[in-house]
């Protein structure tokens, strides 16, 4: 299931949720400033973090620039705790799914959380077509089994 991290305040983090509505893709939200971040979510973030930390944290963030914050030199509990603590640090939004974390809203790189057979479907099939869905070849390609009247 895709989880996306965000912000009510935040223009970027309103785009992603509502490509993904736009695009019918299931997702569980998460406001970071509603203290129900767990250790299990921070933990599932920064593993799939390539980079470490600097996918995820804002050297801009107030706190980090006023206490010269060294996370390198962090354990990982130390790390969440902070977090948890200070989840104004986070960028936003941050969009998991089961292999990876992408962090803000970019209109290419947020294709790749588009399910591989409708992407496949998509490729084969029109996706403006007011058909798309429905008929057989799109419902197909989609792993779908068309209704029967």
């Amino acid at each position: 299931m895709i989880k996306i991290y965000y912000s009510p305040s935040c223009s970027s983090c309103r785009k992603v949720k509502k490509w993904f509505e736009e695009q019918k893709i299931p997702y569980i939200g998460k406001d970071i400033f509603s203290g129900t971040l767990s250790n299990d979510d921070l933990m599932e973030i920064i593993s799939k973090c390539i980079d470490g930390t600097d996918e995820i944290i804002s050297p801009r963030s107030k706190i980090v620039m006023e206490n010269d914050i060294d996370f390198d030199s962090m354990k990982i509990s130390e790390l969440i705790e902070f977090i948890k603590k200070n989840p104004s640090v986070l960028r936003r939004p941050i969009i998991v799914d089961d292999r990876k974390v992408q962090v803000g809203y970019n209109p290419e790189e947020i294709r790749t959380f588009i399910p591989p057979a409708r992407r496949l479907a998509e490729m084969t099939c029109n996706v403006q077509c007011p058909r798309f869905g429905q008929c057989e070849t799109s419902l197909d390609m989609l792993g779908k089994t068309p209704i029967q009247n």
